[in-house]
Order: C-alpha cells, then sequence, then structure tokens
C-alpha cells in the first residue's frame, strides 16, 4: 500500500500505560489466568501468576481466560514418554536399515545416494516413528454432512497405520465435536441450501475465469456490499480460500523496511503471509501487551536495524480467537496500544467472526468496540457461516488498492456461486434480515452451550484452556500415548473429536479439541460429556486441583493487585 493511501488509516488518540509482568515459560508459552470484573474467583494450588487488567475502564464485560500449569509429574512423564519413543525409534530404523523391518515412508532411491537430500531426515523419523502409531486419529472419511451428527465410513488397518482399507460399513449417528461449525449453517436442509440449489441452477457450480475478467458475478458484489454492512466498515472483498486471504494479502501491504509484530500462536497462514512479504517480523508473547508494548517502544526508538531510518510501516498482527488456546485477544488494549504509537491492526477473525459477540459480528462486537479502530478485518467464511472462503473489511482506500494488487484477487478463480448464496443466506439469517428470529436464537444456544460445556468439564476435573466465552475448548492430554488412546475410545462411544500433538502444539502439551456448535442439543453435550468423564477416567486425564470458588471479587483495583 502506498504511504499516501494508508497513512489516513492512523489515529493518534493515547492510551494509559501498561504492564503486565507476566513470564514466559521455557517453551516460550505464557500461562495466565486473567479475572476481569467476575462474578466469582477461583484459587488454584500452585498455579502460574494471576492477572488483572490494566486499564479496567477498556472492558465492558467480565474477561476471563484461564491456563492452569502443568502439574510437574505429568510433565516429567510426558518427555519421558517422547524419550522412549524416540529409542526405540533409532531401534526400528536400524531395523529397517538391515531390512528386518518394511519401510513404507518417501525416500531417495538407490541410485541417488549421493545427492543431497530431498526429505528432510528428522521430519521423516518423526513421521514413520510416531505419527505413524497414532494416524489412525486423522483423515477419517465422512460421508454425510458434517453437522452436529455425521457418519464416518469404517476403515482398517492391517500394516500398523501406513495403509487403510474401508470395510464398507458406515458407523452412524457419530455426535460431531471436532468440526467448526459453531452456527449450525453446514446442512443440507433449510434456507441456505434451498438457496444454494437455485443459485447452482441461475449460475453453474464454477466460474472459469478470476475477478478481474470474466468471474465478476453480481452475485459476488452483492456478497461483498453485505459483509461490508455486516462489519460495519466502508468496504469488504472476497476472497475463493481463506488461507490465501491472509498467505497472499499481507505481502501486498508490508514489504521490506516495514515491521510486523505477530502473536506467537498466530495461525500458519498469517506466519506464511509475514514471511512472504520481505518485512522484519517480530514476535510478542501470546496476548502479553507488556511484550507487544516493548516491542513497539523499541521499534520507536531505534528504528529499522543498522540505519536507524524509522519503519515505513509498523504492523500488529492478531487473531480474534486462538484455535488450539480457544483464548480470545485482548483487542481494547492492542487498539489502545496501536493508537499510542500510531501502528496498523490486523485482526484475523476466522474462528470469532459469528461466533462471537451479542450480534455475531465478531470480537470486535463482543468487546463492544468501534470497527473504524481495527484498520484491516479479516475473516473467513469457512465456520460460522458454513462455506468457504475469507474476507478483508476496511476503509475504501484499502480495499480499492487490494482490489489492484492482491494475488488472490488478480489469479485465482473466482467463488463458486453456490458458495456465495450460502454466505449471503446465512449472513442475512444471522442479522435478522430474513425476517425471523433464528439468527438470533442460534446465537444465544452457541452462548449457551459454550458456557455449559466448559462449566461441566470443569467440574469434572480436566484442565481446559482459553477463554470463558470461546467455543474452542482445548482439553489437555500431555502424554503422547493418551493422544491416539484417547481418539479411539471417544471413537468407540460414538463421539468424533480431534486430538492435537507435537509439533502443532509444544511437546508437553497435547490435547484434544472440542468445537462446540448451536447445533448441539443439551442431550448430545450431555451424552458427550459422560463419555469424556469415563475415558477421562480410564486415561487418568483429570490433572485439574481446582478448589472450592470464593466469594465475588468484582472489580479489583491495579494498585491492590499489582504492588510489587
Amino acid at each position: 500500500m502506498t504511504e499516501s493511501a494508508t497513512s489516513k488509516l492512523l489515529n493518534g488518540d493515547v492510551c494509559h500505560r501498561t504492564s503486565n509482568g507476566k513470564k514466559a515459560r521455557k517453551n516460550g508459552f505464557v500461562k495466565e489466568h486473567c479475572l476481569f470484573e467476575q462474578p466469582q474467583k477461583y484459587r488454584r494450588s500452585r498455579e502460574k501468576n494471576q492477572n488483572v487488567p490494566h486499564n479496567s475502564s477498556l472492558y465492558k464485560k467480565p474477561f476471563v481466560e484461564s491456563f492452569e500449569e502443568t502439574p510437574l509429574w505429568v510433565a516429567v512423564l510426558t518427555y519421558m514418554g517422547y524419550g522412549i519413543l524416540t529409542v526405540f525409534g533409532y531401534l526400528r530404523d536400524f531395523l529397517r536399515h538391515w531390512n528386518i523391518e518394511k519401510c513404507h515412508v518417501a525416500r531417495e532411491r538407490e541410485e541417488q545416494k549421493d545427492f543431497v537430500p530431498l526429505y528432510q531426515d528428522f521430519e521423516n523419523f518423526y513421521t514413520r516413528n510416531l505419527y505413524m502409531r497414532i494416524r489412525d486419529n486423522w483423515n477419517r472419511p465422512i460421508c454425510s454432512v458434517p453437522g452436529a451428527k455425521m457418519d464416518l465410513v469404517e476403515r482398517v488397518t492391517h500394516d500398523y497405520n501406513w495403509t487403510f482399507e474401508h470395510t464398507g460399513k458406515v458407523v452412524k449417528d457419530v455426535i460431531n465435536m471436532g468440526s467448526y461449525n459453531y452456527l449450525g449453517f453446514a446442512e443440507n436442509t433449510g434456507s441456505c441450501a434451498d438457496a444454494a440449489v437455485e443459485a447452482t441452477k441461475m449460475y453453474g457450480v464454477g466460474v472459469g475465469s478470476t475477478r478481474c475478467e470474466l468471474g465478476n458475478l453480481d452475485i459476488h458484489e452483492e456478497m461483498e456490499k453485505l459483509v461490508a454492512r455486516f462489519l460495519g466498515v466502508e468496504s469488504a472483498m472476497a476472497f475463493g480460500m481463506g488461507f490465501a486471504t491472509n498467505s497472499m494479502n499481507i505481502p501486498v501491504l508490508m514489504g521490506k523496511g516495514c515491521l510486523i509484530l505477530s502473536d506467537e500462536l498466530n495461525h500458519a497462514s498469517l506466519v506464511l503471509g509475514a514471511r512472504l512479504s520481505g518485512s522484519t517480523i517480530r514476535v510478542f508473547k501470546h496476548n502479553n501487551m507488556q511484550s507487544l508494548e516493548k516491542l513497539l517502544r523499541d521499534a520507536i526508538v531505534h528504528g529499522q536495524p543498522r540505519t536507524h531510518r524509522p519503519w515505513k510501516k509498523i504492523l500488529i498482527v492478531v487473531e480474534g480467537i486462538y484455535s488450539m488456546e480457544g483464548s480470545i485477544v485482548r483487542l481494547p488494549e492492542v487498539i489502545a496500544l496501536k493508537k499510542r504509537y500510531k501502528a496498523y491492526l490486523y485482526l484475523d477473525e476466522a474462528h470469532s467472526i459469528g461466533a462471537l459477540g451479542p450480534n455475531g459480528r465478531g470480537v470486535v462486537d463482543y468487546f463492544g468496540l468501534d470497527p473504524k479502530d481495527v484498520d484491516i478485518m479479516m475473516g473467513t467464511f469457512t465456520k460460522s457461516f458454513g462455506a468457504a472462503g475469507g474476507y478483508i473489511g476496511g476503509k475504501k482506500e484499502l480495499i480499492d488498492y487490494l482490489r489492484h494488487h492482491s494475488h488472490s484477487a488478480l489469479y485465482a478463480t473466482s467463488m463458486s456461486p453456490p458458495v456465495a448464496q450460502q454466505i449471503i443466506t446465512s449472513m442475512q439469517t444471522i442479522m435478522g434480515e430474513d425476517g425471523t428470529t433464528l439468527g438470533a436464537d442460534r446465537l444465544r444456544q452457541l452462548s449457551e452451550n459454550t458456557t455449559y460445556f466448559r462449566r461441566r468439564l470443569r467440574e469434572m476435573g480436566f484442565i481446559i484452556y482459553g477463554n470463558d466465552d470461546s467455543p474452542v475448548v482445548p482439553l489437555m492430554l500431555y502424554m503422547p500415548a493418551k493422544i491416539g488412546a484417547f481418539g479411539r475410545e471417544m471413537l468407540k462411544r460414538n463421539i468424533g473429536t480431534v486430538v492435537v500433538g507435537f509439533p502443532a502444539t509444544p511437546i508437553i502439551e497435547s490435547r484434544a479439541r472440542f468445537c462446540i456448535s448451536a447445533a448441539h442439543t443439551r442431550e448430545m453435550l450431555d451424552t458427550a460429556l459422560e463419555a469424556i468423564s469415563e475415558v477421562g477416567d480410564l486415561l487418568q486425564l483429570k490433572y485439574s486441583r481446582y478448589e472450592q470458588p470464593l466469594p465475588s471479587v468484582g472489580w479489583m483495583s491495579e494498585e491492590s493487585l499489582l504492588r510489587d
């Protein structure tokens, strides 16, 4: 973006200073327990330092996040587990080298033995010795709509997860606790499905051209106007792929001589976009305002390395809801900092749009903030809207610039018409423009389901991460052997879950990730919770050391709780 086009986005308002004082662990994660005018306070034994708002006036509602510390004995056993797996991995590699055990993984041919290796050795080691042990928990074929319940194709393996065979059977009515179907719009019946069918009859499925050539349909322009109105911004632009919305547009806005300040837990698409831009990248601790402010202050004081010239642009990149942690960005404080230091703000609302806020308009709506305070609003249609693609919203000058310079806009085929119609219909439903209260009902149901599910898991004794209002609920498993065991045991009980381990998470913080949906009934949640509790007892996963809740503490003064 040119300097003249973007200079209008700056706002020089001043905010109060912040000083968290949080400390990061060796694995780089900041464990925090934030209390913002909460109705009750929990005391945990040997928990990491608690945190309170440094500018409580910035928050208009309670803001509670919890990250309970990993018990020491669990951490030790987890490291031991990975150590044992590594030792046995080297033993099996020795057996493979002498052709005692067959190796199925990709590797160079014998005639290429003197070439530089095409495949990285450690990645190969991890894949063939650790990942393959639990590979059956991923890539399961689904043969139905991924709604609140789904049907799975049954498969078996005869070679320890290297290959799979379908048995011809179907596992029916599996409760889906893993899909990002926050508002339940992933469905094949109802107004959205009917409208998509009509759009297919009118436009067909494919467009066969880019937006700047012959692929710009009236339905695309209608969708973009609706998105801008939904977000409360001047203009918006849609893209056919959510990942490319980040990775292909950040390089358009940033370049050499620019500085990107990125949260350490940002999504891979944001990381890739930042790297492709050629900008200098500095990472701040997750949701840590002290860390962010220090980087901002240093950037202003010292400027660019060697030359010490001022940075051309400084861009703060954060997410609304962090999909592996379930945490919500502390947006009021981020906006205050970006105003003070005259930086830009890039907000990725992939998981928060439609899932947060009284009107479903994301984290900005959740905190009651002005959308104009966010320079670049990005989000995807793949979660709450049950569709595909992504968007960027902001000032008209910004969107006009992207239309002429974005690689996603210039070279990618236009969004499929039925997908665009799905977005339009679902968004109108959320906004109440369909003449019903279905959208408001789903927003309320999602909030109730999230609160109920998180509360029950805590009562059972599990360690869960994230914000109390986040529909992304990570349940900590820790040990490598329990990753596969949890997924398999849950599927035996007809519950579909997502399990995540290293390298997607820190090595000792493997977890199961649940995504709550408005389509889940209370009966479904109770069934899932009963199964989770049963598996938790079987695998000994109830690590939490919660004590009884204390009386309400209300607002706490900064002086009394942050005194040295």
